[in-house]
């Protein structure tokens, strides 16, 4: 297994701190880290705009007005024939997760890497999931918003990366059946949460070894 790269991706619901236990784990296992990263590579790539690309960021739909189309083209952009402004925008952050993971080990948050990098040797899916009040609180002191807000934004931008993972992928967000692990961020904390998963993957890749 020594020559094959590991591949960590995270799924996490919003305040869950699961970015942060991504972080922690490209550390631990000297990963590349990916997450609005991409969408910098993505743009690179394709010659989008990249807050165009920050504005739709896992989001399922049409993509925004007249004005925001003709602004994300205003550097020109190469393009997939065929298809339609949304499948080309997922399609260059494909493809640009895909490059990442064959040059070195990777964390990947969330954007459906899980799925994508499905037929990876050494990959395991983490979904990380926090009470919701725990997910209020950590809202709340990260956008300094009261309670009723935080609890709106969570459902929105959950309804929206949802619906963007299901229809992507085939399988349902946050179902324990889409991953290796799923794991409650409020017990433990974020700190032994990220220790105790890093465990999980040890062991994970000693067994793969011994096969």
């Amino acid at each position: 297994m020594k020559d094959d790269k590991i591949i960590i991706t995270v799924g996490r619901q919003i305040g869950s701190g699961g970015r942060t236990i991504a972080k922690i784990l490209s550390e631990q296992f000297h990963c590349s880290f990916y997450d609005k990263e991409i969408l910098n590579l993505a743009a690179k790539e394709s010659g989008l705009c990249e807050k165009f690309l920050e504005k739709n960021d896992e989001h399922k739909g049409f993509f925004g007005s007249l004005l925001h189309f003709q602004m994300a083209f205003i550097s020109g952009s190469n393009t997939y024939e065929g298809t339609n402004l949304q499948e080309q925008i997922y399609q260059f952050q494909s493809d640009v997760i895909h490059k990442a993971a064959e040059k070195s080990n990777c964390v990947f948050v969330g954007r459906t890497a899980d799925y994508l990098l499905r037929n990876h040797k050494n990959i395991v899916n983490i979904f990380i999931t926090a009470s919701p009040e725990t997910r209020v609180e950590r809202v709340c002191k990260r956008m300094n918003i009261n309670a009723e807000a935080a609890r709106k934004y969570i459902k929105e931008q959950e309804h929206e990366r949802a619906c963007y993972y299901n229809f992507y992928t085939g399988k349902k967000w946050g179902f324990s059946t889409s991953y290796d692990l799923c794991i409650n961020s409020s017990i433990l904390g974020i700190k032994d949460t990220a220790d105790y998963i890093a465990e999980f993957i040890k062991q994970r890749f000693k067994c793969k070894m011994e096969e």
